[in-house]
């Protein structure tokens, strides 16, 4: 777990520092496109955040070749050059796109060759765990196209719900520390070491997550465009490929004892069938309703509108960074669910938590206008917006009350008859006489 950490701490300082640069870079560049119609922004941003998110994957991978433990990953398993491989040019299509400009199709073919390399190096799918039958092996024409199918459905996912500032960053960091629970778990509860590729993915995924959020967060100095929406999708399917298909749920030997029991026991074998799903629900939810609605036009499915959750959020009445908190708590409630089935799938507790806490994001959705208030004491921890106004109310108040009795008193006094007209000699500043047509004199160096 150390060795996570210090891979995840690694990987978000990097990100961090080199998010400045790369931001002097873009503008330099021109990589600012202009605004367009679907856009929330006002002012020019720039784009090529992904150059400094794939700057941490590099580094975190070449650190975690050279610690302890996590250097057997890169011994025993070629997934993490796989990764790199289909990373790097996943990365390069989205910095042309950012600068440029690429045509949908082409980028579509570009995420299926990214897939393609990672599945000629060892990164695919090879069984599925069907509940009820048990691994079902996949031929190796059947595990390539499901990775394939996989990997562009997910890079698509995070790419289309990436318009809010920190939107996708901040949702897949979620998806990420749910992977990271469930894939330690795996790995280090039942000792499978074919569960530390995906590991280690996630702890990397969440280090570029937490270092590039704090430049993209509202409002954002910098976005981080297609090459780096595409690829922290990358790397969220790499890790849910991993840990799908490379697991054999035979090695947890969960199968002992009655019947009730073994199927309780192996609710975590059959998770992974769910959990790359649940981790992006709500940006496949979104992907899913984007295609439905543009097809439903006559339009291309790959053509933009805003008809986006998060641009529905704000029609509505929510603000910008509500709107983003809100997606924040359904990405976790998902996701962080799925993964406390799959450790007590028998709980009742568990099931009325999941209910309450839906009622409550419910709720949220229909409370655009509500503000909440923090007590007095941490006022100075929050933005103004989130403060108590008691004093700038009392101040108010008497002043209000001071003008509405001056009108009702002028109301009810006799009006008085008009002020007779000033001598014409007289000067308005003075109200004395006219002004010396002699300046006043002064020598130099003498007061005044």
């Amino acid at each position: 777990m150390r060795e996570y950490l210090l891979t995840l701490c690694i990987v978000a300082a990097v990100t961090y520092l080199l998010t400045g640069p790369v931001r002097k870079f873009a503008i330099a560049a021109g990589a600012m496109p202009e605004i367009r119609a679907r856009d929330v922004h006002r002012e020019p941003t720039p784009r090529l955040g992904g150059i400094a998110m794939f700057g941490g994957l590099c580094a975190g991978l070449l650190v975690a070749a050279h610690l302890t433990n996590l250097k057997d990953v890169f011994e025993t398993s070629n997934e993490p050059r796989a990764l790199l491989s289909g990373a790097g040019l996943i990365w390069l299509l989205g910095v042309l796109d950012d600068k440029w400009g690429v045509d949908a199709l082409i980028k579509l073919g570009g995420q299926m060759i990214a897939a393609g390399v990672m599945v000629l190096q060892g990164l695919t799918i090879l069984w599925l765990p069907v509940p009820g039958v048990g691994p079902v092996s996949l031929t190796p024409w059947q595990g390539t196209l499901l990775t394939v199918a996989l990997v562009v459905i997910t890079i698509n996912a995070v790419n289309f719900v990436d318009g809010l500032d920190g939107l996708a960053s901040g949702m897949v960091c979620i998806a990420a520390a749910a992977f990271f629970m469930y894939a330690y778990r795996i790995w280090f509860g039942y000792g499978l070491e074919a569960a530390a590729p995906a590991t280690l993915f996630a702890a990397v995924l969440m280090g570029m997550c937490l270092g590039f959020l704090p430049h993209n967060a509202h409002p954002a100095r910098i976005f981080m465009g297609d090459s780096g929406s595409m690829l922290i999708g990358l790397v969220l399917a790499a890790g849910a490929i991993s840990i799908t298909g490379q697991v054999d749920p035979d090695a947890m030997k969960l199968f002992a004892g009655s019947e009730t029991a073994a199927v309780h026991a192996t609710v975590p074998v059959y998770i992974p069938l769910l959990l790359p799903l649940t981790v992006i629900a709500v940006p496949f939810a979104d992907l899913v309703l984007a295609i439905v609605r543009r097809t439903w036009r006559g339009q291309s499915p790959f053509a933009a509108d805003r008809g986006h959750l998060h641009h529905r959020l704000l029609e509505i009445g929510h603000s910008h960074s509500r709107a983003v908190l809100i997606m924040y708590f359904w990405s976790a409630l998902i996701a962080f669910g799925a993964v406390a089935y799959s450790v007590n799938s028998a709980g009742v507790w568990f099931v009325l938590a999941i209910v309450v806490l839906s009622a409550v994001g419910l709720v949220l959705l229909l409370l655009p206008r509500f503000t909440p208030r923090v007590p007095q004491w941490a006022e100075a921890f929050v933005p103004p917006r989130y403060r108590r106004r008691v004093a700038t109310a009392q101040a108010v108040e008497p002043v209000q009350s001071t003008e509405v009795a001056q009108v009702a008193q002028a109301s009810e006094q006799p009006e008085k008859p008009a002020p007779e007209p000033l001598p014409t000699g007289l000067n308005g500043a003075t109200a004395i006489g006219d002004r010396s047509r002699f300046p006043h004199r002064r020598k130099i160096g003498t007061p005044q």
